[in-house]
């Protein structure tokens, strides 16, 4: 009986120290996010934003709250995650290789939706990943959950560049 004690015990102390740490890794991975802002080329990462960078580089809905008004030279998607979001991890190194992929000609955003409540409040988002595909003309578009890269890719292809897979395909027969 003393055996079972102590181990419920040892048990409750590990989940706690666990549960604990849970704050300082976020910090460390927002440190190391930070750091991974100063990509080499060829190495892309995704950018994290703040609301108030969201504001000057993809939408300022507080001057435009009506209307989507994109201030970016090139389309863009906003992957909205958080840290203990299992999902979010897995979605994380397909943006990473988003960002390579399509270096020059989309950008890829993150914004972690714990640090950056005003944006996940404004964007109603509900469930995470969630994400938004900012194409440079027209209005965005989002999509909740996880997805695989090549559901990325075809989405950001057709929806956020435009380009028409099916008459490039009849073009190449």
């Amino acid at each position: 009986m003393k055996k079972i004690f102590l181990y419920s015990v040892l048990v409750l102390l590990i989940g706690m120290v666990s549960c604990n740490n849970t704050d300082n890794s976020g910090a460390e991975s927002t440190a190391t996010a930070s750091a991974g802002d100063q990509s080499v080329p060829g190495d892309l990462k995704p950018q994290h934003l703040t609301a108030e960078e969201f504001r000057e580089k993809v939408w300022d809905y507080q001057a435009n709250p009506e209307e989507w008004v994109y201030n970016g030279e090139i389309p863009c998607v906003v992957d909205f995650y958080a840290d203990w979001c299992k999902p979010c991890k897995m979605v994380a190194p397909i943006m990473d290789d988003l960002a390579d992929y399509y270096e020059g000609r989309v950008l890829i955003y993150k914004v972690n939706t714990d640090e950056q409540r005003e944006l996940a409040t404004v964007f109603q988002v509900r469930s995470i990943p969630s994400i938004l595909f900012a194409p440079g003309e027209g209005q965005p578009a989002m999509q909740a959950g996880a997805m695989s890269k090549e559901q990325y890719i075809d989405i950001i292809d057709e929806f956020v560049l435009k380009i028409n897979k099916t008459e490039n395909n009849k073009s190449e027969s």
